[in-house]
Protein backbone atom coordinates (compact mmCIF):
# COMPACT_ATOMS: atom_id res chain seq x y z
CA UNK A 1 0.00 0.00 0.00
CA UNK A 2 1.38 3.42 -0.94
CA UNK A 3 1.88 5.98 1.79
CA UNK A 4 1.17 9.69 1.20
CA UNK A 5 3.72 12.08 2.64
CA UNK A 6 3.69 15.88 2.93
CA UNK A 7 5.00 17.61 -0.17
CA UNK A 8 7.82 19.44 1.53
CA UNK A 9 9.28 16.18 2.79
CA UNK A 10 10.22 15.35 -0.80
CA UNK A 11 10.67 11.87 -2.17
CA UNK A 12 12.32 9.62 0.43
CA UNK A 13 15.64 8.33 -0.81
CA UNK A 14 16.70 6.11 2.08
CA UNK A 15 14.45 3.94 4.17
CA UNK A 16 15.00 2.65 7.68
CA UNK A 17 13.27 -0.13 9.55
CA UNK A 18 11.87 1.29 12.76
CA UNK A 19 9.95 -0.50 15.46
CA UNK A 20 6.49 0.97 15.91
CA UNK A 21 4.80 0.16 19.17
CA UNK A 22 1.25 1.50 18.91
CA UNK A 23 -1.25 -1.35 18.92
CA UNK A 24 -4.09 0.53 17.16
CA UNK A 25 -2.04 2.48 14.64
CA UNK A 26 -3.94 3.49 11.49
CA UNK A 27 -0.77 2.96 9.46
CA UNK A 28 -0.32 -0.20 7.44
CA UNK A 29 2.26 -2.35 9.23
CA UNK A 30 3.95 -5.56 8.30
CA UNK A 31 5.78 -8.06 10.44
CA UNK A 32 9.57 -8.49 10.29
CA UNK A 33 11.02 -10.54 7.51
CA UNK A 34 11.05 -14.27 8.24
CA UNK A 35 8.56 -17.07 8.59
CA UNK A 36 5.00 -16.16 9.51
CA UNK A 37 4.05 -16.90 13.11
CA UNK A 38 0.91 -18.55 14.30
CA UNK A 39 -1.52 -16.67 16.53
CA UNK A 40 -0.20 -18.37 19.66
CA UNK A 41 3.41 -17.73 18.63
CA UNK A 42 2.59 -14.09 17.93
CA UNK A 43 1.07 -13.69 21.38
CA UNK A 44 4.18 -15.12 22.99
CA UNK A 45 6.44 -12.73 21.05
CA UNK A 46 4.91 -9.50 22.35
CA UNK A 47 6.68 -6.92 24.49
CA UNK A 48 6.28 -6.97 28.23
CA UNK A 49 4.02 -3.95 27.74
CA UNK A 50 1.55 -6.06 25.79
CA UNK A 51 2.30 -4.30 22.50
CA UNK A 52 3.14 -6.31 19.38
CA UNK A 53 6.56 -5.84 17.91
CA UNK A 54 6.04 -4.65 14.36
CA UNK A 55 7.89 -2.42 11.96
CA UNK A 56 6.99 0.09 9.32
CA UNK A 57 8.92 1.54 6.44
CA UNK A 58 9.43 5.28 7.04
CA UNK A 59 11.38 7.82 4.97
CA UNK A 60 14.45 9.53 6.36
CA UNK A 61 13.10 12.64 8.13
CA UNK A 62 14.96 15.10 10.33
CA UNK A 63 14.00 15.28 14.01
CA UNK A 64 13.04 18.93 13.58
CA UNK A 65 10.61 18.09 10.79
CA UNK A 66 9.08 15.36 12.93
CA UNK A 67 8.70 17.70 15.92
CA UNK A 68 7.07 20.41 13.85
CA UNK A 69 4.48 18.03 12.42
CA UNK A 70 3.52 16.51 15.70
CA UNK A 71 -0.01 15.12 15.80
CA UNK A 72 -0.39 15.69 12.05
CA UNK A 73 1.65 12.93 10.52
CA UNK A 74 3.82 10.52 12.51
CA UNK A 75 5.51 11.10 15.85
CA UNK A 76 8.42 8.87 16.72
CA UNK A 77 8.49 8.18 20.41
CA UNK A 78 9.77 5.70 22.92
CA UNK A 79 7.68 2.60 23.59
CA UNK A 80 4.82 3.46 25.90
CA UNK A 81 4.55 2.15 29.41
CA UNK A 82 2.18 -0.74 30.11
CA UNK A 83 -1.43 0.36 30.48
CA UNK A 84 -2.35 1.04 34.09
CA UNK A 85 -4.39 -1.56 35.90
CA UNK A 86 -7.43 -0.88 37.98
CA UNK A 87 -7.08 -0.54 41.72
CA UNK A 88 -8.49 -4.04 42.13
CA UNK A 89 -5.35 -5.40 40.47
CA UNK A 90 -7.31 -7.10 37.70
CA UNK A 91 -7.08 -6.58 33.94
CA UNK A 92 -6.02 -3.23 32.39
CA UNK A 93 -8.63 -0.45 32.24
CA UNK A 94 -10.75 -0.80 29.09
CA UNK A 95 -10.73 1.99 26.51
CA UNK A 96 -13.98 3.66 25.52
CA UNK A 97 -14.07 1.81 22.20
CA UNK A 98 -13.88 -1.49 24.04
CA UNK A 99 -16.34 -0.38 26.70
CA UNK A 100 -18.93 -0.01 23.93
CA UNK A 101 -18.93 -3.78 23.57
CA UNK A 102 -19.20 -4.72 27.23
CA UNK A 103 -22.44 -6.71 27.50
CA UNK A 104 -25.56 -4.61 27.91
CA UNK A 105 -26.55 -6.42 31.11
CA UNK A 106 -23.31 -5.25 32.73
CA UNK A 107 -23.91 -1.67 31.50
CA UNK A 108 -27.44 -1.73 32.94
CA UNK A 109 -26.08 -2.86 36.33
CA UNK A 110 -23.61 0.04 36.22
CA UNK A 111 -26.35 2.55 35.41
CA UNK A 112 -28.57 1.09 38.15
CA UNK A 113 -25.69 1.40 40.62
CA UNK A 114 -25.13 5.03 39.65
CA UNK A 115 -28.87 5.71 39.98
CA UNK A 116 -28.95 4.11 43.43
CA UNK A 117 -26.04 6.25 44.59
CA UNK A 118 -27.10 9.55 43.00
CA UNK A 119 -30.85 9.38 42.36
CA UNK A 120 -30.69 10.06 38.61
CA UNK A 121 -28.74 9.34 35.42
CA UNK A 122 -27.52 12.89 34.86
CA UNK A 123 -23.99 11.54 34.81
CA UNK A 124 -21.41 14.35 34.96
CA UNK A 125 -19.15 14.65 31.97
CA UNK A 126 -15.83 12.90 32.50
CA UNK A 127 -17.26 10.79 35.30
CA UNK A 128 -14.87 7.88 35.76
CA UNK A 129 -16.45 4.81 37.31
CA UNK A 130 -14.72 4.30 40.68
CA UNK A 131 -13.28 0.93 41.64
CA UNK A 132 -15.85 0.10 44.32
CA UNK A 133 -18.04 -2.95 44.82
CA UNK A 134 -21.21 -1.12 43.72
CA UNK A 135 -20.03 -1.16 40.09
CA UNK A 136 -19.12 -4.22 37.97
CA UNK A 137 -15.34 -4.67 37.76
CA UNK A 138 -15.22 -4.43 33.98
CA UNK A 139 -16.51 -0.85 34.25
CA UNK A 140 -13.91 0.34 36.74
CA UNK A 141 -11.97 3.28 35.29
CA UNK A 142 -14.34 3.80 32.34
CA UNK A 143 -15.72 7.24 31.43
CA UNK A 144 -19.37 6.35 31.96
CA UNK A 145 -21.03 9.41 30.40
CA UNK A 146 -18.84 9.40 27.32
CA UNK A 147 -19.61 5.71 26.78
CA UNK A 148 -23.36 5.39 27.33
CA UNK A 149 -24.31 8.84 25.98
CA UNK A 150 -22.89 7.97 22.60
CA UNK A 151 -24.82 7.06 19.47
CA UNK A 152 -22.56 4.06 18.87
CA UNK A 153 -23.50 2.59 22.25
CA UNK A 154 -27.16 3.29 21.50
CA UNK A 155 -26.99 1.63 18.09
CA UNK A 156 -25.01 -1.34 19.40
CA UNK A 157 -27.03 -2.09 22.52
CA UNK A 158 -30.41 -0.33 22.56
CA UNK A 159 -31.78 0.93 19.26
CA UNK A 160 -33.75 -2.17 18.23
CA UNK A 161 -34.83 -3.37 21.65
CA UNK A 162 -37.95 -1.66 23.11
CA UNK A 163 -37.53 -3.57 26.38
CA UNK A 164 -34.15 -1.98 26.96
CA UNK A 165 -35.54 1.45 26.07
CA UNK A 166 -38.23 1.01 28.71
CA UNK A 167 -35.65 -0.08 31.30
CA UNK A 168 -33.53 2.98 30.64
CA UNK A 169 -36.61 5.23 30.76
CA UNK A 170 -37.40 3.86 34.20
CA UNK A 171 -33.95 4.95 35.39
CA UNK A 172 -34.30 8.43 33.89
CA UNK A 173 -31.89 8.07 30.99
CA UNK A 174 -31.25 11.54 29.48
CA UNK A 175 -31.96 10.82 25.81
CA UNK A 176 -31.25 14.43 24.78
CA UNK A 177 -27.57 13.83 25.44
CA UNK A 178 -27.41 11.58 22.40
CA UNK A 179 -27.67 14.70 20.21
CA UNK A 180 -24.61 16.12 18.43
CA UNK A 181 -22.48 18.19 20.78
CA UNK A 182 -23.21 21.37 18.80
CA UNK A 183 -26.94 21.11 19.55
CA UNK A 184 -26.22 20.92 23.28
CA UNK A 185 -23.74 23.81 23.17
CA UNK A 186 -26.25 25.98 21.29
CA UNK A 187 -29.01 25.09 23.76
CA UNK A 188 -26.71 26.05 26.63
CA UNK A 189 -25.90 29.39 24.99
CA UNK A 190 -29.59 30.13 24.46
CA UNK A 191 -30.29 29.36 28.12
CA UNK A 192 -27.39 31.54 29.26
CA UNK A 193 -28.72 34.42 27.16
CA UNK A 194 -32.22 34.04 28.64
CA UNK A 195 -30.93 33.92 32.21
CA UNK A 196 -28.67 36.97 31.69
CA UNK A 197 -31.06 39.36 29.91
CA UNK A 198 -29.64 38.76 26.46
CA UNK A 199 -25.98 38.95 27.49
CA UNK A 200 -23.85 36.24 25.90
CA UNK A 201 -20.42 37.29 27.19
CA UNK A 202 -19.79 33.96 28.92
CA UNK A 203 -16.83 33.89 31.35
CA UNK A 204 -14.09 31.54 30.16
CA UNK A 205 -14.33 29.40 33.30
CA UNK A 206 -18.13 29.05 33.31
CA UNK A 207 -19.52 25.51 33.44
CA UNK A 208 -23.26 24.76 33.36
CA UNK A 209 -24.07 23.96 36.99
CA UNK A 210 -24.97 20.34 37.73
CA UNK A 211 -28.36 19.90 39.37
CA UNK A 212 -29.67 23.37 38.43
CA UNK A 213 -33.05 22.89 36.76
CA UNK A 214 -32.95 26.38 35.25
CA UNK A 215 -30.79 24.63 32.67
CA UNK A 216 -31.80 21.72 30.43
CA UNK A 217 -30.60 18.51 32.06
CA UNK A 218 -28.72 17.48 28.94
CA UNK A 219 -26.50 20.58 29.22
CA UNK A 220 -25.38 20.06 32.82
CA UNK A 221 -21.62 20.04 33.10
CA UNK A 222 -20.91 21.55 29.67
CA UNK A 223 -17.90 23.92 29.97
CA UNK A 224 -19.74 26.53 27.96
CA UNK A 225 -17.15 29.24 28.65
CA UNK A 226 -14.42 27.07 27.16
CA UNK A 227 -16.67 26.22 24.21
CA UNK A 228 -17.20 29.92 23.48
CA UNK A 229 -13.44 30.51 23.63
CA UNK A 230 -12.81 27.67 21.18
CA UNK A 231 -15.52 28.91 18.82
CA UNK A 232 -14.09 32.42 18.87
CA UNK A 233 -10.39 31.58 18.59
CA UNK A 234 -10.22 28.17 16.90
CA UNK A 235 -13.46 28.01 14.89
CA UNK A 236 -14.47 24.83 16.67
CA UNK A 237 -17.92 23.60 15.56
CA UNK A 238 -17.68 26.00 12.58
CA UNK A 239 -16.07 23.79 9.97
CA UNK A 240 -17.64 21.89 7.14
CA UNK A 241 -20.98 22.28 5.40
CA UNK A 242 -22.79 23.45 8.55
CA UNK A 243 -20.41 26.34 9.28
CA UNK A 244 -22.46 29.15 7.69
CA UNK A 245 -25.73 28.00 9.23
CA UNK A 246 -24.12 27.77 12.66
CA UNK A 247 -22.57 31.22 12.33
CA UNK A 248 -26.03 32.59 11.52
CA UNK A 249 -27.41 30.92 14.65
CA UNK A 250 -24.72 32.54 16.78
CA UNK A 251 -25.25 35.94 15.15
CA UNK A 252 -28.94 35.67 15.96
CA UNK A 253 -28.02 35.26 19.64
CA UNK A 254 -25.78 38.32 19.53
CA UNK A 255 -22.57 36.32 19.78
CA UNK A 256 -19.50 38.52 20.35
CA UNK A 257 -16.76 37.61 17.88
CA UNK A 258 -14.33 40.41 18.83
CA UNK A 259 -14.26 40.81 22.61
CA UNK A 260 -11.83 43.73 22.62
CA UNK A 261 -13.97 45.79 20.26
CA UNK A 262 -17.12 44.90 22.20
CA UNK A 263 -15.61 46.08 25.49
CA UNK A 264 -14.29 49.29 23.92
CA UNK A 265 -17.73 50.10 22.48
CA UNK A 266 -19.31 49.60 25.88
CA UNK A 267 -16.74 51.93 27.45
CA UNK A 268 -17.25 54.49 24.68
CA UNK A 269 -21.04 54.47 25.10
CA UNK A 270 -20.69 54.88 28.88
CA UNK A 271 -18.23 57.76 28.51
CA UNK A 272 -20.44 59.47 25.92
CA UNK A 273 -23.45 59.20 28.23
CA UNK A 274 -21.38 60.55 31.14
CA UNK A 275 -20.38 63.50 28.92
CA UNK A 276 -24.01 64.09 27.96
CA UNK A 277 -25.10 64.23 31.61
CA UNK A 278 -22.19 66.50 32.57
CA UNK A 279 -22.98 69.02 29.85
CA UNK A 280 -26.71 69.29 30.38
CA UNK A 281 -27.68 72.95 30.45
CA UNK A 282 -24.40 74.14 28.95
CA UNK A 283 -24.53 76.42 25.91
CA UNK A 284 -23.99 74.73 22.58
CA UNK A 285 -20.47 74.83 21.27
CA UNK A 286 -18.92 74.94 24.75
CA UNK A 287 -16.59 71.94 25.13
CA UNK A 288 -14.98 71.02 28.39
CA UNK A 289 -12.58 68.21 29.18
CA UNK A 290 -14.16 65.21 30.87
CA UNK A 291 -13.16 64.56 34.45
CA UNK A 292 -14.31 61.09 35.53
CA UNK A 293 -13.59 60.25 39.20
CA UNK A 294 -11.31 57.22 39.45
CA UNK A 295 -13.84 55.33 41.61
CA UNK A 296 -16.91 56.27 39.60
CA UNK A 297 -19.31 53.36 38.98
CA UNK A 298 -22.40 53.79 36.83
CA UNK A 299 -25.32 53.97 39.28
CA UNK A 300 -28.61 52.14 39.01
CA UNK A 301 -30.54 55.18 37.90
CA UNK A 302 -33.14 56.08 35.31
CA UNK A 303 -30.60 58.49 33.86
CA UNK A 304 -28.46 55.57 32.74
CA UNK A 305 -29.32 52.62 30.43
CA UNK A 306 -29.77 49.44 32.44
CA UNK A 307 -27.07 47.56 30.52
CA UNK A 308 -24.49 50.06 31.87
CA UNK A 309 -25.45 49.75 35.55
CA UNK A 310 -22.48 48.74 37.66
CA UNK A 311 -19.93 49.54 34.94
CA UNK A 312 -16.66 50.74 36.53
CA UNK A 313 -16.13 53.72 34.27
CA UNK A 314 -13.58 55.44 36.50
CA UNK A 315 -11.23 52.46 36.71
CA UNK A 316 -11.52 51.90 32.96
CA UNK A 317 -10.44 55.49 32.33
CA UNK A 318 -7.38 54.92 34.51
CA UNK A 319 -6.57 51.67 32.71
CA UNK A 320 -6.71 53.41 29.33
CA UNK A 321 -4.39 56.20 30.48
CA UNK A 322 -1.92 54.00 32.34
CA UNK A 323 -1.93 50.78 30.32
CA UNK A 324 -3.42 51.88 26.99
CA UNK A 325 -6.21 49.33 27.32
CA UNK A 326 -8.37 49.23 24.14
CA UNK A 327 -6.32 51.98 22.43
CA UNK A 328 -2.83 50.50 22.13
CA UNK A 329 -1.75 50.55 18.49
CA UNK A 330 -5.19 51.92 17.61
CA UNK A 331 -5.01 55.71 17.05
CA UNK A 332 -8.54 55.80 15.61
CA UNK A 333 -10.01 54.83 18.99
CA UNK A 334 -7.87 57.48 20.72
CA UNK A 335 -9.26 60.12 18.38
CA UNK A 336 -12.82 59.00 19.09
CA UNK A 337 -12.24 59.43 22.82
CA UNK A 338 -10.56 62.80 22.42
CA UNK A 339 -13.60 64.10 20.51
CA UNK A 340 -15.64 63.40 23.65
CA UNK A 341 -13.21 65.48 25.72
CA UNK A 342 -11.29 62.50 27.16
CA UNK A 343 -7.69 63.43 28.03
CA UNK A 344 -5.15 60.65 27.69
CA UNK A 345 -2.86 62.38 30.22
CA UNK A 346 -5.42 62.04 32.99
CA UNK A 347 -7.11 64.19 35.62
CA UNK A 348 -3.85 65.56 37.04
CA UNK A 349 -2.92 67.22 33.73
CA UNK A 350 -6.49 68.41 33.36
CA UNK A 351 -6.38 69.91 36.85
CA UNK A 352 -3.30 71.98 36.09
CA UNK A 353 -4.82 73.27 32.85
CA UNK A 354 -7.85 74.49 34.80
CA UNK A 355 -5.65 76.08 37.46
CA UNK A 356 -3.46 77.99 35.03
CA UNK A 357 -6.45 78.99 32.89
CA UNK A 358 -8.36 80.42 35.84
CA UNK A 359 -5.19 82.00 37.24
CA UNK A 360 -4.48 83.75 33.93
CA UNK A 361 -7.97 85.30 33.84
CA UNK A 362 -7.76 86.36 37.51
CA UNK A 363 -4.33 87.90 36.93
CA UNK A 364 -5.60 89.83 33.90
CA UNK A 365 -8.58 91.15 35.86
CA UNK A 366 -6.29 92.29 38.69
CA UNK A 367 -3.54 94.03 36.76
CA UNK A 368 -1.08 91.13 36.61
CA UNK A 369 -1.35 90.32 40.29
CA UNK A 370 -2.19 86.77 41.36
CA UNK A 371 -2.94 87.08 45.05
CA UNK A 372 -6.10 84.97 45.31
CA UNK A 373 -8.03 84.58 48.59
CA UNK A 374 -8.21 81.01 49.82
CA UNK A 375 -12.03 80.87 49.63
CA UNK A 376 -12.26 82.38 46.17
CA UNK A 377 -14.43 80.36 43.77
CA UNK A 378 -14.87 81.34 40.13
CA UNK A 379 -18.28 83.10 40.06
CA UNK A 380 -21.22 82.37 37.80
CA UNK A 381 -22.60 85.21 35.66
CA UNK A 382 -25.03 87.46 37.60
CA UNK A 383 -28.14 86.33 35.74
CA UNK A 384 -30.17 85.92 38.94
CA UNK A 385 -29.72 89.58 39.86
CA UNK A 386 -32.01 90.72 37.02
CA UNK A 387 -35.79 90.87 37.05
CA UNK A 388 -37.13 87.53 35.79
CA UNK A 389 -40.04 89.28 34.05
CA UNK A 390 -37.81 91.43 31.88
CA UNK A 391 -35.14 88.78 31.39
CA UNK A 392 -35.18 87.14 27.97
CA UNK A 393 -33.01 84.50 26.31
CA UNK A 394 -31.27 87.26 24.41
CA UNK A 395 -30.47 89.12 27.64
CA UNK A 396 -29.08 85.93 29.20
CA UNK A 397 -26.94 85.30 26.15
CA UNK A 398 -25.57 88.86 26.27
CA UNK A 399 -24.73 88.57 29.98
CA UNK A 400 -22.99 85.24 29.50
CA UNK A 401 -21.04 86.51 26.51
CA UNK A 402 -19.86 89.56 28.48
CA UNK A 403 -18.79 87.46 31.46
CA UNK A 404 -15.00 86.99 31.43
CA UNK A 405 -15.03 83.56 33.04
CA UNK A 406 -15.73 80.64 30.63
CA UNK A 407 -18.55 78.28 31.54
CA UNK A 408 -16.26 75.31 32.18
CA UNK A 409 -14.60 77.22 35.05
CA UNK A 410 -17.75 78.36 36.87
CA UNK A 411 -17.58 77.12 40.44
CA UNK A 412 -13.87 76.24 40.21
CA UNK A 413 -12.14 76.61 43.66
CA UNK A 414 -9.15 78.61 42.43
CA UNK A 415 -8.21 79.92 45.88
CA UNK A 416 -7.93 76.45 47.40
CA UNK A 417 -6.00 75.10 44.40
CA UNK A 418 -3.39 77.87 44.58
CA UNK A 419 -3.08 77.38 48.34
CA UNK A 420 -2.26 73.71 47.65
CA UNK A 421 0.32 74.82 45.11
CA UNK A 422 1.90 77.20 47.63
CA UNK A 423 1.87 74.94 50.72
CA UNK A 424 1.95 71.38 49.35
CA UNK A 425 3.69 71.84 46.04
CA UNK A 426 0.73 70.36 44.22
CA UNK A 427 1.14 70.15 40.43
CA UNK A 428 4.83 71.06 40.88
CA UNK A 429 6.41 67.61 40.67
CA UNK A 430 8.15 65.83 37.86
CA UNK A 431 9.73 67.18 34.73
CA UNK A 432 7.12 69.94 34.29
CA UNK A 433 7.67 71.54 37.70
CA UNK A 434 10.05 74.23 36.44
CA UNK A 435 7.90 75.34 33.53
CA UNK A 436 4.81 75.51 35.75
CA UNK A 437 6.57 77.66 38.31
CA UNK A 438 7.61 79.98 35.49
CA UNK A 439 3.99 80.21 34.31
CA UNK A 440 2.85 81.27 37.79
CA UNK A 441 5.68 83.77 38.14
CA UNK A 442 4.69 85.29 34.80
CA UNK A 443 1.13 85.75 36.11
CA UNK A 444 2.37 87.55 39.22
CA UNK A 445 1.77 84.73 41.70
CA UNK A 446 2.33 85.70 45.32
CA UNK A 447 4.30 82.85 46.89
CA UNK A 448 4.29 84.46 50.39
CA UNK A 449 0.98 86.31 50.90
CA UNK A 450 0.39 88.53 53.92
CA UNK A 451 -1.60 87.04 56.76
CA UNK A 452 -4.83 88.53 57.98
CA UNK A 453 -8.22 89.40 56.58
CA UNK A 454 -8.62 90.43 52.99
CA UNK A 455 -11.15 92.73 51.42
CA UNK A 456 -13.98 90.87 49.68
CA UNK A 457 -14.00 90.92 45.93
CA UNK A 458 -15.56 88.88 43.19
CA UNK A 459 -12.56 88.65 40.99
CA UNK A 460 -13.54 91.98 39.43
CA UNK A 461 -16.25 93.79 41.32
CA UNK A 462 -18.27 95.24 38.48
CA UNK A 463 -19.15 94.25 34.96
CA UNK A 464 -17.41 97.33 33.60
CA UNK A 465 -14.18 96.37 35.37
CA UNK A 466 -14.42 92.88 33.96
CA UNK A 467 -14.69 93.99 30.37
CA UNK A 468 -10.96 94.00 29.81
CA UNK A 469 -9.35 93.99 26.45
Amino acid sequence: MSTHWPRNFGTPKVSHRLEYTHRDSPLSVRSSSGPQLSASQQDSSTHTSGLRKTEVILPTISRRAIASRKNKYITLAKPTEPRAKSSSGASPLPSRSKALFIPYESALKTLQAYHNLNGDLAVPRRFIVPAIEDYPKEWHGVDLAKTVYDMRWWQTNVSKNPTRVAALNALGFVWERLQPEWNLVLEALITYSILNDGDIMVPASFVVPHGNYSWPQATWGIPIGNCVYRIRHRNDFLRGQESMARRSQLDGLGFVWDVNDHLFRKFYRSLRHFSKLERQGSPEGVHRALRVPSKFVVPKSEKWPSDMWGFKLGSKCMAIRQKEVYVKNNPERSRELEKLGFLMKGNSALGWLEVVHAAAIYSKLHRRQLDVPQKFVVPHPPVNTHDEKTLTDRNVSEIVDAWPWPEQLWGFPLGQRLKDVRQKGRYLTGSTAGSRRAQLDGLGFNWSPKRGRRKRNLGGATMSEMKVS
